[in-house]
């Protein structure tokens, strides 16, 4: 990310997903976190949504 734009970006794109009920990005962090349905929208289709807008994205589970 380059700016607070680009994780308000992230997050629209993120909301718009079915079964997603919210997304937060940290510009600072560099994070984001995501409250999801699993049985409407996979993990695979939020890191590819991330992808998709050229940003670098992985899965960090909230308990590690």
């Amino acid at each position: 990310m380059h700016c607070t734009a680009c994780a308000m970006n992230i997050d629209f794109e993120i909301e718009d997903l079915d079964g997603v009920s919210s997304s937060s990005t940290n510009y600072a962090q560099q994070y984001t976190s995501v409250t999801y349905d699993p049985s409407k929208v996979s993990i695979d289709t939020i890191l590819h949504t991330i992808r998709n807008l050229e940003y670098e994205a992985s899965i960090q589970l909230e308990n590690e």
